[in-house]
């Protein structure tokens, strides 16, 4: 709810970003370590956390809401997003 307020309240952009839960990151690291190293803690080369429904179109900064996206399919799937996020405020 408050992800959807702050949206609500400033014009997204490409810069424009929702704070994230790094407690909610870390616990979903717990349970689903890095494809490519394996580690729950540490960089994980090539991969990205990534929201399934993304913040600004009110997809829940939860655990249960994050997945393993490589770095090209999460800039693509972040491009196709902010898009419709921008759609949807604008109707």
């Amino acid at each position: 709810m408050a992800a959807a307020l702050a949206l609500a309240a400033a014009p997204l952009t490409s810069t424009a970003r929702i704070p994230r839960d790094r407690a909610q990151v870390n616990h979903f690291k717990a349970l689903q370590p890095c494809p490519a190293t394996g580690r729950a803690r540490g960089a994980c080369p090539g991969w990205e956390v990534d929201h399934i429904i993304p913040l600004c179109a009110g997809g829940p900064d939860h655990f249960e809401n994050m997945q393993w996206i490589t770095v090209d399919d999460h800039r693509f799937k972040t491009f196709v997003d902010v898009r419709e996020c921008r759609r949807r405020r604008a109707s």
